[in-house]
């Protein structure tokens, strides 16, 4: 919040004399105090089950006993490890990176790998490269550069090549 909406001297900012936006902050719910008040007795949480429980609740895809969804849709052909089943807890991620995104952000000559992506804020929430970076061909590209990627789409590739580039596949499974 600015000093002067808060009416006070820019010289005299301090921690003292901040204070949040009109609207900012809420009284919490206090609920169990009575019928009158909307909120007694269940306190929002219906009559019983697991909603009404104290607990975590049900885990992500869990439909109530019924055969979950990525166990009843068709398995790739293969062993059965984690790239067999594509849905649900077992489903593989990647990071997609655009062709487009790359000619905005980096200049002719440039080396792209996934600490540069990351410093230009283009992968983000990838701690540990825990998911591999895939380049796909959406969009333009007029300039040559290095591409290090995990992945690439064969049109991705074209298009970089096609600029005077190359694309280098690091750490591929």
């Amino acid at each position: 919040m600015a000093a002067d909406e808060q009416n006070v001297d820019p010289e005299e900012i301090r921690l003292e004399n901040m204070r949040p936006n009109p609207g900012a902050r809420h009284r919490r719910k206090r609920v169990g105090r009575g019928p009158g008040s909307g909120k007694g007795k269940t306190c929002g949480r219906g009559m019983k089950g697991a909603g009404a429980r104290s607990g975590p609740g049900p885990r992500p895809g869990y439909r109530g006993g019924t055969v979950p969804l990525h166990m009843q849709k068709g398995k790739l052909p293969g062993p059965n490890h984690k790239k067999s089943m594509p849905f649900g807890p077992f489903r593989t991620h990647s990071v997609p990176i655009n062709v487009g995104a790359l000619a905005k952000f980096f200049a002719a000559g440039d080396v792209v790998d996934a600490s540069s992506l990351a410093e230009h804020g283009l992968v983000k929430n990838n701690d540990n490269r825990a998911w591999p970076v895939k380049l796909l061909a959406t969009g333009e590209i007029t300039h040559a550069l290095t591409v290090r990627v995990d992945q690439a789409s064969p049109a991705a590739v074209a298009k970089i090549e096609a600029a005077g580039g190359r694309v280098e596949l690091v750490g591929a499974e």
